[in-house]
C-alpha cells in the first residue's frame, strides 16, 4: 500500500514572505499511518517547490500510488481540487483523499465541483486516515466507508457524510514523523535557520464569530509542557531546527502550562529562540512574567488588535482598546520581545480617514513590526453568513489577508490597497532608518534586521502581498490594478455549508460581539483555571 501526500502549490505573498514553512500535517498524518503498519510513505511539497503540473504528473506517475492525500486552506482549495484531478488523470485507480478546514465545513459544495475526489476527510485527520487506509488495504473501500466515521463522499452523485468522528482525546500520544521532510528547505529568513511550527494545543476554549479554530477543532485540548519540549529537543537535534513557532492561535490561553513549557526550556538549556501569535490581553495579564518568558527564549510576539473602521463606532471601547494596545507593546518590548501589531484593514465602513488612523496608531504604539491585513471573512464562519450580501467575491483562492474582499462604500479596492501600501511604506522607512539600527547589538536587533531583509527581499521580488500578480507598482499603476477575481464563481448555498459545530466551551464572560473583526489573537475572554497560575514554580 503506497501513500502519496503532496503540499498544494499556492502561493499569496503573505506569511510566507518570511520563508518557507514545513506542511506540518504531512508528519502528523505520517506518524500515525507508521504506526499502524503503513510504511510507504513519500511526500511532496509542491509549494515549496513550486511544482507545476507538469512535474506532478510525472512524479505521480513514478510513484504509482494506492492513496494520493492533500489538504487546503480556504485560499488553496482549488490548487488542491486540481491537483486531484490531474491524480485521477494520471491513475484512475488512485484513491484521492481531501483535508483540511475548507473541505471539513464546504464539503457539499467541493464534492459538487470536484466529483473526482473519492473521500473527504472532516476534522481531525490522523485516526480518520489510519481508518481509510485501512478500507483501502483490505480492497474496497466503495464497501466500507460508510463504516468510517467523519468523511464524506459521493454516492450515486448524492453527498453522504458519514457522524463526526471524536476528537483525539491525549494528543501527546502523537508521534509526527518529522523525517518525512527535506528539512533544508524550510528555512526562516530573518534569522537564516531552519524553522519548525509544533502544536502546543489544540482548539480554543472561545467562539468567537470571526475566527474557526474552535469550530474545527471542536474541544479544547492542551498538551504536556514536557511533551512539547521532548518534541521541540528532537527538531533541534535531529533535523537542525533553529527556530520555531508554536501552531497555535493563542498558547497563553492557558497560563499555567504556558509558564511550565517556559520552566522546562529554560531548565533543559533548549537553546532556540521562538515566536507565537496570542491577545493583548494576556500580555497585560502576564506582565510580569515576561522577562520570564524571554528566558525561555521568546523573541516574537504577534498581538491581534481590533480595526480602526470598528472602534470608530465605539469612543469608549476605542480609547479603552487603544490604553491597553499600548500598554502591551511597551510591556513587550521592554522585556526584550519583539512585537509585531495585527492590523485589520478592509471593512465595509473603511475611509481613508481609518486608513490613515491606522497608521497614527502604528506610530503612536510603536510595536516592532506592523502588518496590515485584509478583512477576510471565513466563508464557513458564522460572521460570513451575517454579514450577507455584503460579501461579493465568491473566489475563496483570494481569501488571502491580502486581497480586498469586501469592497468599502467610501473607496474602490484599488485605493484600499494603495493606501495599506503606503502605510507600509512609511512605517517600515522610519523603522530602518531610525529604529532597527540602533535597537542594540543582540538578538533583538539581530532579529530586527532579519525581518527588515525578509521585508525587502518579498518587495523587490514583487511577492510582497501579491503585488505583482495584481499589477501594482506604486501610487501611478492605481487605477491599472487588478485582482482577476473568478467572477464566475457563486456563493454556496447556506444548506451546502456544515455551519455548526459540537464545541465545549469553558469561558467565562459574555460571547464576543458577533460582527467584532480582529486579527488572530484578537480576544479578549479569559480561561478560568484552578490551582496557581504558575503550577506551583517560581519562575524567577
Amino acid at each position: 500500500m503506497r501513500i502519496l501526500f503532496i503540499h498544494p502549490n499556492y502561493h499569496s505573498g503573505g506569511a510566507e514572505i518570511a520563508g518557507n514553512w514545513p506542511p506540518a500535517w504531512v508528519a502528523y498524518l505520517t506518524g500515525v499511518l507508521k504506526q499502524a503498519g503503513f510504511s510507504d510513505v513519500h511526500v511532496i511539497d509542491a509549494m515549496t517547490d513550486r511544482l507545476d503540473d507538469a512535474v506532478l504528473r510525472a512524479r505521480i506517475a513514478q510513484l504509482q500510488p494506492d492513496i494520493l492525500g492533500t489538504t487546503a486552506i480556504t485560499p488553496a482549495i482549488y490548487a488542491a481540487e486540481r491537483l486531484l484531478a490531474l491524480a485521477k488523470e494520471v491513475s484512475p485507480r488512485t484513491l484521492t483523499v481531501l483535508g483540511g478546514i475548507h473541505a471539513t465545513f464546504m464539503y457539499r459544495q467541493v464534492l459538487a465541483e470536484a466529483p473526482w475526489i473519492d473521500c473527504i476527510v472532516r476534522g481531525e485527520g490522523e485516526e480518520i486516515m489510519v481508518e481509510v487506509a485501512r478500507a483501502a488495504a483490505a480492497g474496497d473501500f466503495a464497501a466500507a466507508r460508510a463504516a468510517i466515521k467523519g468523511i464524506a463522499y459521493l454516492e450515486d452523485g448524492k453527498v453522504v457524510a458519514t457522524p463526526a468522528a471524536p476528537t483525539i482525546r491525549n494528543l501527546d500520544a502523537l508521534c509526527p514523523d518529522w523525517s518525512i521532510l527535506e528539512w533544508g528547505k524550510y528555512t526562516y529568513i530573518p534569522l537564516g535557520t531552519r524553522v519548525a511550527i509544533p502544536n502546543f494545543a489544540r482548539g480554543c476554549p472561545f467562539t468567537c464569530s470571526f475566527c474557526s479554530q474552535w469550530k474545527f477543532w471542536r474541544d479544547y485540548r492542551i498538551r504536556d509542557p514536557r511533551r512539547v519540549v521532548d518534541e521541540i529537543v528532537r527538531l533541534r537535534d535531529e533535523h537542525g531546527v533553529g527556530f520555531f513557532i508554536l501552531a497555535d492561535e493563542e498558547p497563553t490561553i492557558n497560563r499555567k502550562k504556558f509558564v511550565a513549557f517556559c520552566q522546562e526550556l529554560i531548565d533543559r538549556k533548549v537553546g532556540l529562540l521562538w515566536g507565537m501569535n496570542t491577545r493583548v490581553t494576556d500580555i497585560i495579564r502576564d506582565a510580569d512574567l515576561l522577562p520570564f518568558y524571554r528566558r525561555a527564549g521568546l523573541i516574537h510576539v504577534s498581538l491581534g488588535t481590533e480595526a480602526a473602521a470598528q472602534l470608530k463606532l465605539d469612543l469608549f471601547r476605542k480609547e479603552t482598546t487603544i490604553a491597553q494596545n499600548k500598554r502591551a507593546i511597551r510591556l513587550l518590548r521592554e522585556a526584550g520581545i519583539v512585537v509585531e501589531a495585527q492590523f485589520i484593514v478592509g471593512l465595509e465602513n473603511e475611509t481613508p480617514e481609518t486608513l490613515e488612523e491606522t497608521y497614527r496608531m502604528a506610530r503612536d504604539w510603536d510595536p516592532d513590526l506592523a502588518n496590515w491585513s485584509m478583512y477576510t471573512p471565513w466563508p464557513f464562519s458564522d460572521l460570513f453568513r451575517e454579514l450577507g450580501d455584503r460579501v461579493e467575491i465568491f473566489d475563496y483562492e483570494k481569501y488571502n489577508f491580502v486581497t480586498p474582499i469586501i469592497k468599502p462604500a467610501a473607496m474602490d479596492r484599488a485605493e484600499l490597497l494603495d493606501r495599506v501600501m503606503h502605510n507600509y511604506r512609511r512605517f517600515y522607512a522610519r523603522k530602518a532608518l531610525f529604529s532597527y539600527p540602533f535597537a542594540g547589538s543582540g538578538e533583538r536587533r539581530r532579529y530586527l534586521l532579519g525581518c527588515l531583509k525578509a521585508f525587502l527581499k518579498a518587495g523587490f521580488r514583487r511577492t510582497f502581498y501579491d503585488l505583482g500578480k495584481v499589477g501594482y507598482w506604486g501610487p501611478q499603476s492605481r487605477k491599472k490594478v487588478d485582482f482577476r477575481f473568478d467572477t464566475a464563481r457563486r456563493r454556496a448555498d447556506p444548506d451546502e455549508v456544515e455551519w455548526t459545530s459540537v464545541h465545549n466551551r469553558r469561558s467565562v464572560g459574555e460571547r464576543p460581539a458577533a460582527r467584532k473583526a480582529m486579527a488572530c489573537g484578537g480576544g479578549s475572554e479569559q480561561l478560568m483555571e484552578e490551582g496557581p497560575a504558575d503550577g506551583g514554580r517560581n519562575p524567577s
